[in-house]
């Protein structure tokens, strides 16, 4: 088995988008089997496309960095509202299939990296909360985007709770408080028997959530809940008065 840094996630979409439909990644997480994850599901239309986020591009508004855009499919939406909208993705590869796409923003860059634009809205979404790692990079995310933010400005991002994956048989949640936050899981992904570089993916309960942000400055709303221990939520600096 090859394992190499190389864009796995890239290679496959732009593999799907040359036609080859059936085109499967595989997923290795440190908490779970493997699992197959298509292509396809990056490509989805708006119709396709779960209740929360159809509700999070409802509440889109101004200029909006989609962060973590993968093929474009929020970005695109976003559009085809006239709403200005820059998709980042730290794949070279997404990018390239964004804008074969018609995506017309588009950065290749991670989050931490944003620049000097200001944005109304910036958009995380499928577990876009993930795209900080752990607690300590949403803590450094949450005070680096600042400077991207318009006054007024808000971030509206989905995550989940996965505490009920450490319940044990008695119904007792074993989880131990001196380990690194349970909802830190360490993904890498595989496709046509090639290996990325692996990468940590937060998932963070609503209510920690609320706490990181508060210590950093913001007010947080828990907008929606979903299946799955889902949620979405927004964020945002209050008013200076």
């Amino acid at each position: 088995m090859n394992v190499l840094k190389v864009d796995v996630l890239g290679k496959a979409l732009n593999d799907y988008l040359a036609g080859e439909t059936n085109v499967k990644l595989i997923v290795h997480s440190d908490i779970t089997e493997p699992e197959e994850l298509p292509a396809a599901y990056f490509f989805r239309d708006f119709n396709d496309l779960p209740e929360l986020e159809k509700m999070a591009l409802d509440l889109c508004r101004g200029e909006v960095a989609d962060l973590g855009a993968g093929a474009g499919s929020h970005s695109l939406v976003l559009q085809e509202r006239n709403l200005p909208v820059t998709a980042f993705d730290i794949s070279a590869g997404a990018c390239a299939v964004m804008h074969q796409r018609g995506v017309k923003q588009i950065q290749n860059k991670n989050i931490f990296d944003l620049g000097e634009c200001q944005y109304d809205t910036i958009l995380m979404l499928m577990n876009g909360l993930g795209l900080v790692g752990n607690p300590e990079g949403l803590t450094e995310f949450l005070q680096q985007i600042k400077k991207n933010l318009k006054p007024g400005a808000h971030i509206i991002a989905d995550s989940s709770d996965i505490s009920y994956m450490f319940y044990d048989e008695e119904g007792a949640l074993a989880i131990d408080l001196n380990a690194e936050y349970y909802g830190v899981v360490t993904y890498q992904m595989e496709y046509k028997k090639v290996k990325g570089h692996s990468f940590k993916w937060l998932y963070i309960d609503f209510n920690v959530l609320a706490d990181y942000a508060a210590e950093c400055g913001y007010e947080c709303e828990l907008v929606a809940e979903g299946e799955n221990y889902q949620y979405l939520a927004r964020l945002g600096l209050p008013a200076k008065i």
